[in-house]
């Protein structure tokens, strides 16, 4: 059924030019109004909407675009919103504000002005403000700042299908108290680099600016945030836990990972009772545990591989407990400095049925200020098994190694 039939607004009808050149937020503006009684949804047709300025989809009313599915930025035959408002101003209004029950859906949103490597700071490209907010298949080319679930309070908010290359934050979450999903989101500059929109891409290392500058997703208070399959290529930090001034949060991630860059997950600060847990996870980098995180840190069934900036796959400190199941690290230690796969230094450490791949390298290390640790059936293969110099309470049985080396 097509979203332009019944129970629609065509923004075209209320002035909406879609010529590239026209502004069209009062046109857009007007159409998002007109549906909370003539919609729900503000239907708008294929085009290149300008946007001078910044629009607030109100409770209730559908924002949607000309696409069966995921529109992208290789073909972008749909409705295409290019975003010129805000420009140097990354604390301005977002271009686009939800308010409760609003949805943003189908949409490809482009910045043509934004340059490489001198980056432009802009504001959010989409903000919840309230309940059950929905941002669904939708292509950010090159935002500087992309979903923005934690300005403003929150809750049940629902991002799916979201694809995009954003330049200093994927997803920001906090103010949620009570549960929200993160669902599909890929990060990947591929969605600027390969784009056919005008201008093109203008060139330049972006790997090497993003290593330096993105974060993906970076999640603060947040009561039992679900993440799947999201996934973060050569950010600063790939997940960042902290408090960023509303308190610690907890979350579930699965099949999501962080690959190619200096920090994969890093975990700050979390809720005691709750802390994060990631399950089937994929990391081609580090895993660190800062020493003010008190909440538990679970990865079951997770894969570590490295780089050639690689130290250690792991790196535990404070007083939080770190509890890894059937995971396994390749590629640690690419310099060959004697660093250990994993190091932990403060807390507590339970190692469970891991399998340690690289020969004559340091499996764990156990470092003063250890607490507690338990390391039981891992699979050592040619590494160096347990090297504890804690002096806490450490329990190490049935693992498999090297003869030689303490296991």
């Amino acid at each position: 059924m097509s979203v332009a039939a019944a129970n629609a607004v065509n923004a075209r009808t209320l002035g909406a030019k879609g010529d590239g050149k026209t502004d069209d937020t009062p046109a857009l503006q007007r159409a998002l109004d007109a549906a909370r009684t003539g919609g729900p949804i503000c239907f708008v047709p294929p085009g290149l909407y300008r946007l001078d300025g910044a629009l607030t989809v109100p409770p209730g009313v559908t924002l949607c675009g000309a696409s069966g599915g995921v529109p992208h930025s290789e073909h972008p035959i749909g409705t295409v919103l290019l975003a010129l408002g805000g420009r140097g101003k990354p604390e301005g209004e977002p271009l686009i504000t939800l308010k409760p029950n609003a949805v943003a859906r189908q949409l490809i949103i482009h910045y043509p002005e934004q340059t490489l490597p001198e980056v432009v700071p802009y504001p959010w490209s989409i903000r919840a403000d309230g309940e059950l907010c929905q941002m669904l298949d939708l292509t950010l080319t090159n935002p500087y700042q992309a979903i923005d679930v934690g300005t403003k309070w929150n809750e049940l908010h629902l991002v799916r299908n979201v694809f995009a290359c954003p330049l200093k934050i994927g997803v920001f979450i906090d103010q949620c108290t009570d549960i929200g999903r993160i669902e599909n989101v890929h990060f990947n500059p591929n969605f600027w680099t390969r784009m056919a929109l005008k201008p093109a891409f203008p060139g330049g290392d972006i790997k090497a600016y993003l290593e330096k500058n993105l974060i993906g997703f970076k999640i603060g208070k947040t009561d039992w945030e679900f993440i799947s399959n999201s996934f973060v290529i050569f950010p600063r930090i790939g997940f960042h836990f902290d408090d960023f001034g509303h308190g610690p949060g907890n979350a579930v991630v699965t099949q999501s990972g962080g690959d190619i860059c200096p920090v994969a997950v890093r975990v700050d600060r979390t809720q005691n009772h709750a802390g994060v847990q990631f399950v089937n996870g994929q990391f081609m980098s580090t895993l660190e545990v800062g020493p003010d995180n008190r909440g538990p840190v679970k990865l079951t069934n997770c894969g570590f591989w490295g780089t050639e900036a690689t130290r250690e796959h792991v790196r535990h400190s404070g007083p939080s407990t770190l509890a890894l199941t059937a995971c396994h690290f390749t590629g640690w230690d690419h310099g060959r400095k004697s660093v250990p796969c994993i190091r932990a230094a403060g807390g507590r450490l339970i190692v469970n049925g891991c399998e340690f791949m690289d020969d004559g390298k340091q499996a764990i290390r156990l470092d003063k200020g250890l607490q507690a640790a338990t390391i039981v059936g891992c699979c050592f293969r040619g590494t160096k098994g347990v090297d504890d110099q804690s002096g806490g309470d450490v329990q190490v049985g049935l693992n498999t190694g090297v003869a030689g080396h303490k296991i």
